[in-house]
């Protein structure tokens, strides 16, 4: 029985450090999650730069199309879920104002920014190191996968600005309304308005009072 809890004391010894090191190397990749959270331009144009070096390799490998193809329907679903409301009107009702007597809501979308460029950015990272392995480069006709996906791309985007049009709805806030108050303009009209009815009724509006002494 000791030599059992050794064994056992042993194996957790030996995967402490690698247990506490995974720890470690996600909370600092959450750190930087965090830290890029409030830089959306920065964090696209890593993403930018990351899929050009995956097209420049895919490009000069000659090879991988299904993998590029499976990454193009992947972003294209990212897409959709980022252009579509969070709460379909279609089964929900209207979230969103259609007149200028309602309320203001600001449009939420069913997948946030930062999700979608964490999962573009993942997908892409994950695409460019599948290319180091032959197993994935299957031969196929690329054009026909090209042509196939932008045929996908248009009838998808069709279909979501018909949604769009259909429920009158914008996927993108252009800032909440602020009440500006009154401006002078209107209680000049107001003065006005006031004294003619006084004019039009005889009746003076005196502008002192008088206090009679005692």
């Amino acid at each position: 029985m000791d030599a059992h809890v050794h064994q056992e004391d042993s194996t957790v010894g030996s995967s402490g450090p690698l247990f506490g090191w995974r720890d470690k190397f996600w909370r600092k990749v959450q750190y930087c999650l965090d830290k890029s959270t409030p830089h959306p331009v920065a964090r696209w144009l890593g993403s930018v730069f990351l899929a050009a070096i995956y097209s420049v390799r895919v490009y000069f490998l000659q090879g991988f199309y299904i993998v590029t193809y499976g990454l193009g329907i992947y972003i294209l679903n990212l897409m959709i879920g980022f252009l579509s409301p969070q709460v379909d009107p279609e089964t929900e009702g209207p979230t969103l104002p259609t007149m200028g007597s309602d309320e203001f809501k600001p449009f939420i979308r069913r997948l946030p920014e930062f999700k979608f460029w964490y999962s573009l950015t993942k997908a892409v990272c994950v695409a460019f190191i599948m290319t180091f392995f032959s197993i994935f480069d299957v031969p196929v006709f690329w054009p026909i996968l090209l042509l196939y996906w932008i045929v996908l791309f248009f009838l998808t985007m069709k279909r979501q600005i018909k949604h769009m049009i259909k429920y009158k709805y914008i996927p993108f806030s252009v800032g909440k309304q602020r009440y500006r108050g009154k401006s002078p303009q209107s209680d000049k009209v107001a003065t006005d308005f006031v004294e003619e009815e006084a004019n039009s009724s005889d009746i003076q509006i005196p502008s002192t009072v008088e206090v009679e002494s005692p």
